[in-house]
């Protein structure tokens, strides 16, 4: 007789897979977009792992919320866990009272230019290169850059089109004349490769779309090889350091605004603190002391 190859092996305790997958079809079946379903699975997962249950009670949250805040996480990332806590207590029933925190109104981290050069200049990888480029000079958003279709991109214009940006807003943003001939040469080199009959400008070696938390590992990767040990990983990288080159350099709040893609000219308006430092630091260096 055949032997049936079934495992009979009850559940680990801490495998919580089977919560998380059901969680994504919950999370479908309320319409949100893909990527904003693998940031709350993401942040999901991470909570049940501290809890060591599938099944978490309000006490169970109150404990990882003082564990959030001793990592120093900003208000916003704060926010994310909370919001991705409360869908999953939903999910089983639980109502979860959390009171949304306040967005901080500065920009804590930026990189300098000489940073962002010494960055590039680490990375020896045609497409991490690319990607990095097309964040960078594109001042995308992690998860902007993995839904890029090659029909998304204009390299005779220099301008990408996204059509899954925050809150599903589309729009156009542009890349300069390096950041194109760069990919061109990994199209060129790279193999085009169709998913859920779309043809995705990156993908990973194993043909599946980048997701936001591999961006960011390879980012960390040229950062700690370019020798760079200021706070900050891809989102600093490609959002807050064009806006603040942009405005130290003289560029308008509003052509920023609409770079980045900012709904409220407020969340723009917090960068130009940032350029106050810097041109303060400009007059410091080339205006000096003369007593």
């Amino acid at each position: 007789m055949k032997h049936l190859s079934i495992n009979w092996a009850l559940p680990s305790a801490t495998d919580f897979k089977s919560a998380l997958q059901h969680y994504r079809r919950y999370l479908q079946d309320c319409g949100l977009r893909e990527s904003t379903i693998e940031e709350y699975a993401g942040n999901a997962g991470r909570y049940l792992k501290f809890c060591g249950t599938d099944h978490p009670v309000s006490k169970d949250f109150d404990r990882f919320r003082e564990s959030l805040h001793s990592w120093k996480l900003s208000r916003s990332t704060l926010n994310q866990y909370a919001y991705a806590i409360k869908a999953y207590h939903k999910m089983m029933g639980d109502e979860l009272i959390i009171q949304r925190l306040n967005p901080d109104n500065k920009i804590p981290y930026y990189f300098t230019d000489k940073e962002v050069e010494r960055i590039f200049q680490a990375c020896s990888n045609l497409k991490h290169k690319a990607m990095l480029s097309v964040l960078f000079y594109g001042a995308l958003r992690a998860s902007e850059l993995c839904q890029l279709d090659d029909s998304d991109i204009n390299l005779s214009n220099l301008t990408l089109r996204i059509q899954h940006g925050k809150g599903g807003r589309e729009g156009i943003t542009y890349i300069n004349e390096d950041c194109a001939s760069l990919l061109k040469h990994y199209i060129k080199v790279r193999p085009p490769l169709i998913i859920d009959s779309r043809q995705p400008l990156f993908y990973t070696d194993f043909g599946q779309r980048w997701a936001r938390t591999e961006l960011h590992r390879i980012f960390v990767i040229y950062k700690k090889k370019a020798g760079i040990e200021s706070n900050g990983g891809v989102h600093v990288f490609a959002r807050h350091t064009p806006a603040t080159l942009l405005i130290s350099r003289g560029c308008d709040l509003k052509t920023v605004q609409e770079l980045l893609r900012h709904r409220d000219l407020r969340t723009t308006s917090r960068y130009v603190h940032i350029s106050d430092v810097v041109r303060r630091q400009k007059y410091d260096q080339f205006l000096g002391s003369y007593h």
